[in-house]
């Protein structure tokens, strides 16, 4: 991005050293005397240019935060640039001019038998002289040339208020991410169903090349879906897809698909099912969760806001097993024995390791898929009086000389199996070895002692077993438990996501949840913020005069410096309110939010615009100095005089700002509010500055000497001045 604009600015210190040189050649004077003469009339006026726009970056590379590090090699990037462009502008530039350009006279261009040529000079001959009258009745009608500076001015904050603003610009790039919320009781069986219900749906959109989903690992009732669209050339916008999905995904009865679009930039915040979160905080968990459902109510009814969702999950289904401790000692069973059969059934519990030559595989002892469907399986459970390994035989029931693989074999009563995750053995083993490798099993596959004791069950007993019924002194009890507790820092917390309805900003969103947490009157010891990007965005916009009144006075600074007074550094800057106009009126004509990028925009605008008032001030400067010319007659005929270099400098800026505004590629929205705001604003700033430079440095000239004149006649110092 640092090197698109910089093909548009590097060109600048060129074009006004080539065109001073280029008119002197056309006054009849020699190629390398006119050279020596150019490059020394605006040697200080691009100095002047180059140093006021490198000290614009100076903000940029002093930002904090994430934002700051993400444009600093931004600011480096054109600065470099920009100094090596004023040190070839300077020496390369006049020793090429006075090899290669062609001594012709004054308006030889327009008697040339190139079209083309005859066609661009004929218009800038008749635009130069219309700017020629418009601006001797300005200069004539100064007040009201002044007024509207004074309007510009406000007219910037109205703007700067009302536009919509965001953090980065949402970007297409081919693909979305999410997630599924479904009702927090659901199985994972039932949540399998309603993730491949979802991502049909989504995958029958005509602009979706692919989707893939999953679900576990935060929780049962959530899954996580990724989705790829189709290129550009064969696809709506990302963001008229996901308006097509949603009523769609809305019909999924017991879930809810939350899409989003996957941005290169995503700063922060809890993982969610949308682009922007807020984080509700409290003291206790019941203050809590009795306040975040109201504010996700209230977003909910907001059409400013879309797929709202919150991680607040309390209603989760629970069961508990209540053992009547006194029935169960009269059958002689203990907590621990009761704890080792449970582990049996559902722990998964590691009970053998069977060896072959080549590999060992571990024994699991777990019960039958179709028991975990539902709770009443433990009605369905046995406990051994015994409490600890089965008596009799232990050994597997694979015949002699064989190694069992895949085997199978259930208790007396509990439905618990032992299953291998081997289908086949070795085909190259040989007899020996197989008879061998029985003999290892059978000596090696008694149950493992584990979680705090032996198991009171075996893959194979031959004795007889006393088995209690589990019901038989516990019963069942069902009821609500939360399925995640989040915390942030020391306290409990739930975050509430949602994305932005179309032509909605997040400026918006943050005043519309102010908004809502004042009117809803939550207690004292509920306290929200934004996170993520969101919490990202807040402490930019709240940055953003400062950065933009740092960057002024870094300007100020250096034009003071180098002029040498405190007066004629105003002159320069009373060109930038009309650059802010055009900037805000652009970015709102084309429905775009004022964005960090905007911002790097206004930044690059304060040191593009200035360059006009820069090559007028020094060209009256020199006139009233060498000559003593009136300060009206010397602006007159600087502005006239500089017309020429202030159209290409212009000209070449906006070609350079184009190409990201054109840009059509995945990801391009990103760099398109720069080139919007650039374009706007040098269009306006180009038509006003022409006029209202003029009168300002008239004004303060006119100001400054009355000043002096007083210093005088008291005899203080005189004000320093570039005179």
């Amino acid at each position: 991005m640092a090197l698109i604009i910089a093909t548009g600015f590097v060109v600048d210190d060129a074009i006004v050293v080539l065109e001073n040189i280029q008119r002197h050649i056309e006054q009849g004077r020699p190629r390398l005397e006119a050279a020596l003469l150019g490059a020394r009339e605006v040697g200080f006026t691009v100095i002047s240019m180059s140093l006021s726009l490198v000290a614009v970056f100076l903000p940029i590379l002093l930002m904090g935060g994430l934002v700051g590090r993400l444009f600093q090699e931004f600011a480096v990037t054109l600065s470099l640039a920009i100094l090596i462009s004023l040190v070839l502008s300077l020496t390369t530039t006049p020793m090429m001019c006075a090899r290669l350009l062609k001594p012709e006279p004054h308006g030889a261009a327009r008697k040339r038998p190139n079209l083309l040529f005859r066609l661009l000079e004929g218009a800038f001959d008749r635009t130069h002289r219309a700017y020629e009258r418009t601006l001797d009745a300005a200069l004539r009608h100064r007040r009201l040339v002044l007024l509207s500076l004074f309007a510009t001015i406000g007219l910037n904050v109205y703007l700067y208020v009302i536009v919509p603003k965001g953090f980065f610009p949402e970007q297409d790039t081919g693909q979305m991410m999410g997630g599924i919320q479904a009702d927090q009781r659901i199985s994972f069986q039932s949540m399998e169903q309603k993730l491949r219900q979802a991502t049909a749906i989504v995958q029958a959109d005509p602009a979706v090349d692919n989707v893939v989903g999953f679900t576990g690992g935060r929780g049962t009732n959530s899954a996580n879906v990724f989705v790829s669209l189709k290129p550009r050339s064969e696809r709506p916008p990302i963001s008229e897809v996901m308006n097509r999905l949603r009523p769609k995904l809305a019909q999924v009865a017991g879930a809810r698909l939350f899409l989003f679009p996957r941005q290169d930039l995503r700063m922060g915040g809890r993982q969610s099912f949308a682009q922007y979160q807020y984080t509700l905080q409290g003291d206790t968990a019941e203050e809590l969760y009795a306040a975040a459902p109201q504010l996700l109510a209230a977003l909910q009814k907001n059409p400013i806001f879309a797929d709202v969702t919150s991680d607040q999950q309390e209603g989760g289904l629970e069961s508990r097993l209540v053992i009547d401790r006194a029935t169960a000692f009269r059958y002689g069973i203990t907590p621990d024995k009761i704890d080792n059969t449970l582990y049996d059934a559902f722990g998964q519990r590691q009970v053998s390791t069977i060896y072959n030559p080549l590999n060992q595989y571990h024994v699991v002892m777990e019960i039958a898929p179709r028991y975990l469907q539902s709770p009443e399986t433990l009605k369905m459970i046995y406990v051994s009086t015994s409490g600890g390994k089965a008596r009799g035989s232990a050994t597997t029931n694979a015949v002699a000389g064989t190694v069992a693989a895949n085997g199978t074999a259930n208790t007396n009563g509990t439905g618990a199996a032992a299953t291998t995750d081997t289908t086949a053995t070795d085909p190259s083993s040989t007899a020996a070895a197989i008879a061998s490798d029985s003999a290892r099993n059978a000596a090696s596959n008694a149950i493992a002692a584990s979680k705090g004791g032996a198991s009171s069950s075996a893959p194979v007993s031959s004795a007889k077993e006393t088995m209690i019924p589990l019901s038989a002194f516990a019963r069942l009890e069902t009821g609500n438990a939360p399925v995640q507790v989040s915390h942030q820092g020391l306290f409990v917390a739930t975050t509430i996501s949602f994305n932005l309805a179309s032509g909605k900003s997040l400026s918006d969103a943050t005043a519309a949840i102010d908004e809502a947490m004042a009117s809803l009157r939550l207690p004292a010891t509920i306290h929200g913020e934004f996170a993520g990007a969101a919490k990202n965005y807040q402490a930019s916009a709240s940055r953003q005069p400062l950065l933009i009144l740092a960057a002024i006075l870094a300007v100020y600074t250096i034009l003071g410096i180098l002029y040498e007074s405190f007066v004629h550094p105003i002159t320069i800057l009373s060109t930038l309110p009309s650059a802010g106009i055009g900037a805000l009126l652009a970015l709102l004509v084309s429905g775009t939010e004022f964005t960090v990028i905007a911002l790097i925009a206004v930044f690059l605008l304060i040191g593009i615009v200035k360059k006009n008032a820069i090559m007028m001030i020094d060209f009256a400067l020199d006139a009233e100095r060498t000559r003593g010319a009136s300060p009206r007659d010397a602006i007159f005929e600087a502005c006239l005089l500089r017309f020429r270099p202030i159209m290409m400098t212009t000209l070449a800026a906006l070609l350079g700002a184009a190409p990201l505004i054109l840009a059509g590629g995945e990801g391009s929205e990103l760099r398109r509010p720069l080139g919007i705001a650039i374009v706007g604003g040098l269009i306006v700033s180009q038509i006003l500055t022409l006029y209202t430079t003029p009168v300002v440095y008239l004004y303060l000239d006119r100001l400054r000497h009355r000043v002096l004149s007083r210093r005088r006649g008291s005899g203080a110092a005189p004000l320093p001045a570039a005179e």
